[in-house]
């Protein structure tokens, strides 16, 4: 049963990128070494106060569409663009949470509330306009975020913490701000906890996003023009995000909303006009599978297997040829001396290895946008690897045609301890990038090959050629040019991939 898809947004107020740097925030790290953490700039024409930043972060369209301009919200068309716990509820009829502790996010106050329909709501206002008094709100508005998000089931929620720029107002950006820093990812550890205490976390598919709205000056303020005011920040993790990706263009608060849809596998209405899209990323290395996936050898490899089993008084039947999609000689030789009981398993394994072997040297066709790929990792500089179910003679066979100079390493039939359906070749291959599996993307044609990859903990790009592959979390169904053309040009050199050793992959 598919893993069911949740989202949770946890908002930092005025967080100064390069304080990230100086301060432990082990939780927010947490989340940018699962996925991203990205600089953003607030836009030009967007004024660097909350309420115009967060209603862009929420609603997923810019200040000229929205229309808070201020920290006063009067005149805002939050009606028309509305945050998108308002919409998943009231479209979708999606369960939806927010909690905040500064009133215009929630109630009336200043021409709001911005959020303006969430199902579930928390709020506790600040008893006073001071550091203490914010920190003292935040702490209760995460254990109630907590109890929400550990016994309930929303499907998209939103948490804001404000003490961090109400602290750099007050005092500005030295040890007490940072001190407001740390506390708010320790705030950020107990939420992602909540998570992983869920009752039915092991059923669902997080992704996790945690954003800042705007800097601060030195001194503490912002609303202006300057590098520090105009610099904010997203960190993004899920099924969805390899580990260390890095974001193909750069980040914007509009993208938001919009990985939240994405993340709910919920397609933005045109109507909608959002003016953000899912950040799309490239992963630290690519793992590639071969036949049916850079060149059209499957239909060869299901005519040896006919093939052969005919030659062994056996008619395959439909069924027993998709079964042999991305399957291992051996593992197809094991089932084929069961329906051809006078000939024993090595033998029907040699002969499938030969027949298939004469048919890929006598050429193989790359399948569409295979070589653009490999074009694409090369002037990227993503190290690739070669996955194959296929014996060692015919993945050299079919390196003439790929060029073994694509990849870093390749991996065949039997250098592992098991094949394909099993996570070890893939394991294997990023083990010698010396790389996590998460921090791998696997391009895959076959539920074989696919069952394997996400067994090694892999995220996947499935490319079907022979049998029907569906979306799922951690899954993306996409042909190669579109896989292509979602990465776009590159942007420059990526770091050379490291072996286990901290050397440079051959």
């Amino acid at each position: 049963m598919p893993r069911a898809r949740r989202v949770l947004v946890v908002g930092i107020d005025g967080v100064r990128l390069d304080t990230l740097a100086r301060v432990p925030t082990p939780h927010l790290d947490s989340v940018a070494h699962a996925g991203f953490l990205a600089p953003v700039t607030v836009a030009e024409s967007t004024p660097t106060m909350s309420g115009p930043c967060w209603a862009t972060i929420v609603t997923g369209v810019r200040v000229t569409k929205h229309a808070v301009w201020s920290n006063d919200f009067s005149g805002h068309r939050l009606g028309v663009f509305p945050d998108f716990t308002t919409r998943l509820a009231r479209q979708d009829g999606r369960r939806t949470y927010a909690a905040a502790a500064w009133e215009p996010l929630v109630t009336v106050a200043d021409g709001g509330p911005m959020l303006r329909r969430p199902t579930r709501l928390t709020h506790h206002a600040p008893a006073a306009d001071t550091p203490e008094a914010w920190e003292a709100a935040d702490e209760a508005t995460v254990r109630d975020a907590v109890a929400v998000l550990t016994h309930e089931d929303p499907e998209a929620s939103f948490v804001y913490l404000g003490a961090p720029d109400e602290t750099a107002h007050h005092l500005g950006c030295g040890s007490a701000y940072e001190r407001s820093v740390a506390s708010a990812d320790h705030r950020l550890g107990r939420l992602l906890t909540a998570l992983r205490e869920r009752p039915a976390y092991g059923e669902e598919a997080w992704t996790v996003l945690v954003v800042t709205d705007h800097g601060h000056r030195d001194e503490g303020g912002h609303g202006g023009n300057s590098e520090a005011e105009r610099t904010a920040w997203l960190a993004c993790a899920g099924p969805d995000i390899t580990a260390g990706a890095t974001p193909v263009r750069p980040v914007r608060h509009e993208d938001v909303a919009a990985q939240v849809y994405a993340a709910l596998d919920r397609a933005p209405d045109s109507h909608w006009t959002l003016d953000g899209t899912a950040v799309p990323t490239l992963p630290q290395a690519v793992l590639l599978d071969m036949d049916g996936t850079l060149v059209d050898t499957e239909p060869l490899w299901l005519e040896a297997v006919r093939e052969v089993a005919a030659a062994h008084g056996h008619t395959l039947t439909d069924e027993e040829g998709a079964r042999a999609l991305g399957r291992s000689c051996a593992d197809t030789a094991a089932h084929l001396a069961g329906v051809c009981p006078r000939t024993g398993a090595r033998i029907l394994e040699a002969a499938l290895e030969e027949t298939f072997l004469a048919a890929v040297e006598a050429g193989v066709e790359l399948r569409p946008g295979a070589r653009a790929l490999l074009d694409r990792l090369a002037d990227g500089n993503i190290p690739a690897a070669l996955v194959s179910a296929s014996p060692r003679r015919v993945v050299d066979a079919v390196l003439k045609t790929l060029g073994g100079e694509a990849f870093c390493t390749t991996v065949a039939d039997g250098e592992t301890e098991r094949s394909k359906p099993h996570p070890d070749p893939y394991r294997e291959a990023a083990a010698r990038l010396g790389l996590p599996p998460a921090a791998c993307l696997v391009v895959e044609d076959s539920p074989t090959g696919i069952a394997a990859a996400e067994a090694a903990g892999c995220r996947v790009v499935a490319v079907p050629s022979g049998a029907p592959v569906h979306p799922a979390p951690g899954r993306r169904v996409l042909d190669l040019p579109a896989l292509v053309a979602a990465w776009g040009e590159p942007r420059g050199p990526r770091p050379a991939a490291r072996d286990g050793a901290g050397r440079a992959a051959p």
